[in-house]
């Protein structure tokens, strides 16, 4: 098992999510007898994101796409291997379909051994520490908001991704890997 980076090599930990414009409203502080009220409207838009994060050095990497499927992964993994072209890069992932589709199967097998696949249990959502960045984006970005289409959630979620890249420190302690 590989506990820490070496220059060989990087260890991340990914998944996708999205981020939908009906989300949550959540507990929040409001004056006594005034309700918090957040608008609606009649049509639901969203974003998905692919993620990663080094729980060695908080650094993070968020890739936007259309939608989460074999193809947009294929992208998310090139993008991967952009940024550590000599490098072997270790993924821990669930078992979502996309992560095992032949497609990517055979990806895998024409790249060679730059990329290595440890997989989480089934069901085991709280052994990936990015969960809990999906949680801190969503907590900030949609919880209690309103944004009025898709390219207004879009400028939230890059003020929090600009936000998260310049405090790695931050994002550690987040994900409950810090020191």
């Amino acid at each position: 098992m590989i506990t820490k980076e070496t220059e060989d090599a990087v260890l991340l930990y990914i998944d996708e999510t999205h981020i939908r414009s009906y989300h949550v409203l959540r507990s929040t502080w409001s004056e006594v007898g005034r309700q918090k009220q957040v608008p609606m409207f009649g049509h639901h838009v969203h974003a998905s994101r692919f993620g990663a994060v080094n729980i060695h050095d908080g650094e993070t990497v968020l890739h936007q796409t259309t939608a989460a499927n074999a193809a947009t992964f294929l992208d998310f993994l090139r993008m991967l291997k952009e940024r550590d072209p000599d490098r072997l890069i270790v993924l821990v992932l669930d078992h979502a379909r996309i992560h095992h589709a032949n497609m990517v199967k055979e990806f895998l097998q024409e790249e060679g051994p730059c990329f290595h696949f440890l997989s989480l249990p089934p069901y085991s959502p709280q052994l990936n520490p990015i969960e809990r960045l999906w949680k801190w984006l969503k907590d900030t970005v949609i919880a209690n908001v309103f944004h009025k289409d898709r390219n207004d959630i879009i400028q939230a979620i890059t003020r929090f991704v600009n936000y998260i890249h310049e405090r790695p420190e931050e994002v550690l302690q987040r994900l409950g890997c810090a020191g």
